[in-house]
């Protein structure tokens, strides 16, 4: 079959090329329309209970990932000149296009009697009509007499202070969060030049932005890098600039037709599928050298070129069919995943590398066939001097030192079993970025002075419309203030704020601003409160307090929140803080309430969840699915066991350093397991094909085909596993810790399984008694 394709695709290689240019073109279109995802990684499915959780609190009370926050430390902000600076900061914030609201220290409010309307008036501490150090220092006393800003917007203990800006959350997921942060961190800078202190940023905006920007400019880097490494690989090896540029030319178009399915899956660009074009090129350079290494194996013999590119296409198709088949299926097995990040990522890889064999298929023989034949000095490298010694110490330790390299396997198998008992699954929001980047020193930043920025939400319900109304409402608060003043215990959470704290506000100012009566307002008094907090129907809501009012309670009254801002604690730790949480609040809310943990930190959780579990069951069907497509190619259990035990070691070897080297389990490493198999079975069914060919040449003698197979498809083996460990090398340079996991994590892979299939597995097939398998 595969040389009767071999005939009709030369026969036909003018039209197909025609009809593969058009498409591309096509395809190219498609690839030009792309966009960039602006939104945080879909990784729970939208049935998922803890997903609809969030969405109905998003549709009741706003987004909870649409906060940056800006902070300084200094003994000296209350200095006339750096204040001064502190509010030109804030107002310069607050124009920022799509900026809704800034909350900091200028701009905060007290809350005063007014004895004429029986009402509290939102009075500003620091008038913008300052102009003396003694009035700076009068404003400063009122506002530290108000607890409701210790810890939210400054903490006196370090001298440390937080201004929280608001961003309109349908900008946040537009092109223009872009130039959002900049322009907040170019005002920041301004301040830092103004005052010499030094200005934090960090919060979900800054992050998904960060995030977003550096995935664009990585995939660019690692597109032209890969290029140019392969076209330095395969200058060396074939020595043949037309050569060259064709295997190339293939790699190309198979990016272009990844990007262009992007576009027709309706996928948008994200941390994942970003890494799609550079794998295809990584993949596609492997093809090129196998159909093109076979090709100057038979002319060398045959010296009769249409014979040699018939030859290549009828013994490399199926070979680098099934190759890229198990490949795919490595990527493509993330399609059964519920997560949909993994789901876009399966998809577009799987049928990319899939595309790229056919684009392989066509175009190498249909170009190959009106090139001329290649030349002496282009078929140099199949005697390579080095490569040859090479290949000639592995078949002097597989002929004559088995036990050697089984001893070396036990010992390899041993001391992978023992890092894997030391493997720890766990994941942090920010731990795909270095501990040395700004955007992890400043979420420190936070956390050491604020105990964090990452949102949680507490949603409490009364279950019936109204119920946060009238004398039901003081108990309901009193139950809120004693679960949030268990969360503020927490040491890696910061003090929550609900409408309790309001309410705490409000009875310090009825009580004429003594810090003294900041607490909730008890039966006696609450009623006079209460009168104070009712809004008046000509008033104007533009105060913080009125705003909080709304931001806190739905307008059905039936559910109130708490917002919390925490530690980026890290799956391991997260679920035992939520945890105890949920036990707190089920001994003060009895079943006629329902309370409810989201917010981004739970989605996140069980995002993660989802991705790692994921992962796991990809691996399962992975391994199923190849063990069925060789089952099916070798029609043999034992070569099926063989090749499968040669390739489990690699991934063992792998999940042994990580627990050596304290690598976490998480969805970024787990990636590396089910990508690694899909290559790394590659070897081996390019060196089990081989060597089920040339069994019936030498006479069914399982040793001299072995050995053969060895020195002739060792030479193609031990190169293309160069292309893909140098290929992989590259993603090193990332600045994402997951891209960098996948970089040396695959090539370590890559390495072990390029050892086992040259050693281990023609071990174990000479071991059998029997001459034929």
């Amino acid at each position: 079959m595969w040389q009767r394709l071999a005939k009709l695709v030369i026969k036909n290689r003018l039209l197909l090329i025609i009809i593969l240019s058009m498409l591309t073109g096509i395809m190219g279109y498609f690839a030009s329309q792309v966009k960039l995802s602006y939104e945080f990684a879909k990784a729970i499915p939208s049935g998922n209970s803890k997903y609809q959780d969030y969405q109905a609190f998003r549709k009741q009370f706003g987004d909870d990932g649409n906060i940056l926050v800006v902070g300084i430390q200094s003994n000296n902000l209350f200095n006339l000149k750096n204040f001064t600076a502190y509010s030109h900061l804030q107002q310069q914030l607050k124009k920022v296009p799509d900026v809704a609201d800034v909350m900091s220290l200028p701009s905060a409010v007290n809350l005063v009697k007014n004895e004429e309307t029986d009402k509290l008036d939102a009075v500003k501490i620091f008038s913008p009509a300052i102009q003396s150090q003694a009035q700076l220092d009068s404003a400063r006393l009122v506002f530290e007499n108000l607890p409701f800003y210790r810890s939210l917007l400054y903490n006196p203990a370090t001298h440390a202070y937080l201004m929280a800006v608001r961003i309109n959350k349908d900008s946040l997921n537009s092109p223009k969060r872009t130039q959002i942060v900049n322009n907040i961190t170019a005002a920041t800078h301004l301040f830092e030049k103004k005052t010499g202190i030094q200005t934090y940023i960090s919060g979900l905006p800054l992050i998904r932005t960060a995030v977003s920007d550096r995935i664009q400019k990585e995939m660019r880097f690692f597109l032209i890098a890969s290029l140019l490494l392969s076209a330095c690989i395969l200058l060396l090896f074939f020595r043949s600039g037309s050569t060259t540029l064709l295997s190339l030319l293939v790699v190309i178009i198979g990016v272009i037709w990844t990007v262009g399915l992007m576009y027709l899956f309706g996928f948008k660009i994200s941390l994942l599928t970003a890494l799609a074009p550079p794998l295809v090129v990584v993949i596609g350079v492997p093809n090129c050298i196998y159909f093109i290494n076979k090709y100057h194996t038979l002319y060398l013999q045959e010296h009769h070129k249409e014979k040699a590119l018939v030859g290549m296409v009828s013994k490399m198709g199926v070979v680098t069919f099934f190759c890229n088949l198990t490949a795919a299926i490595g990527f493509g097995v993330f399609a059964f995943t519920q997560s949909a990040i993994l789901k876009e990522f399966g998809i577009i890889a799987g049928l990319s590398i899939m595309m790229v064999f056919v684009i392989s298929f066509i175009l190498l023989p249909s170009v190959l066939s009106y090139l001329p034949a290649p030349r002496s000095p282009q078929l140099k490298y199949l005697h390579s001097h080095w490569i040859t010694s090479v290949l000639q110490k592995i078949e002097n330790l597989v002929l004559n030192h088995r036990r050697l390299v089984l001893g070396i396997t036990a010992l390899l198998v041993l001391f992978s079993l023992l890092g894997m008992l030391r493997l720890k699954g766990v994941g942090y929001i920010v731990d795909d970025l270095p501990q040395t980047d700004k955007i992890y020193t400043d979420l420190k930043f936070f956390e050491n002075n604020f105990k964090g920025v990452m949102p949680l939400e507490i949603v409490v319900s009364t279950k019936k419309p109204h119920g946060i109304t009238g004398s039901r409402a003081l108990g309901i608060f009193q139950k809120v203030d004693s679960l949030a003043q268990y969360i503020a215990a927490q040491p890696q959470m910061n003090r929550p704020l609900s409408l309790a704290e309001g309410l705490k506000f409000a009875k310090q100012a009825f009580y004429e601003g003594d810090s003294a009566n900041y607490m909730l307002p008890n039966a006696f008094d609450g009623a006079f409160v209460g009168e104070y907090l009712r809004p008046q129907r000509d008033s104007n809501s533009n105060n913080q307090l009125s705003r909080m009012l709304l931001s806190f309670i739905d307008s059905g009254r039936q559910s109130t929140r708490i917002s919390v801002s925490m530690a980026d604690v890290g799956t391991r730790q997260l679920p035992d803080i939520l945890k105890g949480i949920e036990t707190k609040a089920h001994t003060l809310f009895d079943s006629s309430y329902s309370v409810k943990l989201t917010g981004t930190s739970i989605t996140f959780l069980e995002g993660s969840k989802y991705i790692i579990n994921g992962l796991k069951e990809s691996i399962f069907w992975a391994f199923l699915f190849i063990a069925l497509c060789m089952l099916w190619l070798f029609r043999s259990g034992r070569i099926l066991s063989y090749s499968l035990i040669t390739n489990m070691i690699p991934l063992m070897v792998t999940a042994g350093t990580m627990g050596w080297l304290g690598v976490p389990l998480k969805p970024s490493t787990v990636l590396v397991f089910s990508v690694a198999l899909g290559i790394a079975v590659d070897i081996s069914i390019r060196f089990l094909v081989n060597y089920r060919q040339e069994l019936p040449a030498y006479d069914n003698d399982v040793n001299t085909t072995v050995k053969y197979s060895i020195r002739h498809t060792g030479l193609s083996i031990l190169y293309t596993s160069m292309v893909l460990i140098a290929g992989f090398i590259i993603f090193c340079a990332s600045s994402f810790g997951g891209t960098f996991a996948l970089g040396w994590l695959t090539s370590l892979t890559l390495i072990v399984a390029t050892a086992t299939n040259l050693m281990l597995l023609p071990v174990l097939l000479m071991g059998k008694k029997e001459k034929r398998i």
